[in-house]
């Protein structure tokens, strides 16, 4: 099969084209601008653009799939070329699904916990020896790229929200008809997209629609919006809630109860137990006991950037996280400070995207950093007039998060200097960000406070 990416320098993109052309498919792509680590991941597989730009004359018909991505506009020469000869043109998921026709497929939906359900998923699978595809949002340890199709049973899918392609406007998990289906929880994101919390949850409710005949669902039974979407799905579709399992909490160790067993874990915090037996459920489903689950999920040290444990001393953690969104933040600033009530906390987070910088979404954040000793709040203001938005100062950001223990900082040096001149005894570090802080190396700063 000869497959040709528009835009293949995506961090989704570039995945798939990788994974493609490890199946024997013959695999080229486009993009006007390729940056790292999609480049050098391109090159060593052979598929790098020899040439950065758009060139609607590779584009021919004798190939068989257009795979357009979301960076492309909806006036991209190379897909008007294709337009124009009729080529078969998929979305990215689109295209995952007519590869996945024919597998069980276990798809992960919500607007947190996502990446974590599913390595949680691949982890156990792996212990067990039961062959997977995947399709995950983040590299893995242990994985060297975030898609695998082979001839396996079975394909995980994170079910990502976001939209399809610029000609495909549905969320990309409406694609995936899943057999087992998961939805962790619905905190309004992406508002650029869903302008309204009701059009957000509208978008799980389709989710559920398509849910294969005779399918299951798992979900947090405590979210109220999911409540409100059960009693509408189908008769055929068995519903399993889940919630916080019984656990215990001793000399800084997560511990859970079962069926009169104490099970060590290596990961803490209630959205990771959520998560964990919300994992657990669906791999029920496809035959794995609780005893099994339970060993194998001991060895479980977490994902990258979720709770990541990122330096330490005998006093200190220092932790890296995703969190940006108001649920996400509140519940890993909590998870941190129950774990470790006798340290301090000093949280750190990035308002960076769309969502977090716009003015009207601020208020959200009320009380989301209450638990932490010390809140730094960063922003740039460049990153605000980047994506064109109305200003924001440090005295509405202040307001919004209504608590005395945040700081707001504009500049990163500033930020960085106020680290480095806390006295790092007993007192844990939590970095929470989907950027860098304006170029933060926040693992070897972590170490650098820590170590």
């Amino acid at each position: 099969m000869r497959v040709h990416f528009i835009a293949i320098g995506g961090s989704a993109m570039h995945n798939l084209a990788i994974a493609l052309k490890r199946k024997g498919d013959d695999v080229t792509g486009s993009d006007d601008e390729i940056f790292e680590p999609s480049k050098s991941r391109l090159a060593s597989n052979g598929i790098l653009p020899s040439t950065i730009g758009w060139n609607p004359s590779v584009i021919g018909p004798n190939i068989d799939a257009i795979i357009l991505g979301m960076h492309a506009r909806i006036d991209n020469p190379e897909l008007l070329r294709a337009q124009e000869l009729g080529l078969k043109i998929y979305s990215y998921p689109e295209f995952v699904f007519e590869q996945t026709k024919n597998k069980k497929r276990i798809v992960i939906g919500g607007s947190h916990g996502k990446t974590t359900i599913t390595s949680m998923l691949l982890h156990v699978m792996d212990q067990l020896n039961i062959e997977t595809d995947f399709l995950v949002g983040a590299l893995l340890e242990g994985f060297d790229c975030m898609v695998q199709l082979s001839d396996a049973e079975y394909i995980v899918i994170e079910g990502d929200e976001y939209l399809s392609s610029p000609i495909d406007r549905r969320p990309k998990f409406h694609w995936y008809a899943p057999h087992v289906a998961l939805i962790s929880g619905i905190a309004w994101d992406h508002i650029n997209v869903f302008p309204t919390f009701d059009n957000y949850v509208e978008q799980f409710k389709i989710f559920t629609d398509i849910i294969e005949p005779n399918g299951c669902l798992i979900y947090f039974e405590a979210d109220e919006s999911i409540q409100s979407i059960l009693p509408q799905m189908r008769a055929d579709i068995k519903t399993i809630g889940y919630t916080i399992p019984d656990h215990e909490l001793a000399d800084g160790k997560t511990y859970i109860l079962s069926e009169g067993n104490r099970i060590p874990l290596n990961v803490f915090g209630d959205h990771n137990l959520q998560n964990m037996l919300g994992a657990k459920l669906m791999l029920n489903q496809i035959g794995v006991s609780d005893a099994d689950f339970y060993k194998s999920i001991q060895s479980f040290t977490g994902a990258a950037k979720r709770l990541e444990l990122i330096a330490s001393n005998a006093t200190c953690n220092g932790y890296k996280d995703f969190a940006h969104s108001p649920s996400k933040l509140k519940a890993t600033v909590a998870a941190v400070k129950q774990q470790y009530p006798n340290r301090k906390l000093v949280a750190c987070m990035e308002l960076h995207t769309f969502s977090s910088l716009k003015k009207e979404f601020l208020p959200l954040y009320e009380n989301c950093m209450a638990e932490a000793d010390e809140a730094l709040v960063y922003f740039s203001p460049d990153v605000v007039k980047h994506k064109k938005l109305e200003s924001i100062t440090t005295e509405v950001v202040q307001k919004s998060f209504a608590t005395n223990n945040v700081t707001v900082y504009t500049d990163s040096d500033v930020l960085v200097q106020r680290l480095r001149d806390v006295t790092w005894e007993n007192t844990n570090l939590l970095l929470m960000s989907s950027g860098n802080f304006h170029g933060v190396d926040l693992n070897a700063f972590a170490k650098e406070l820590l170590e």
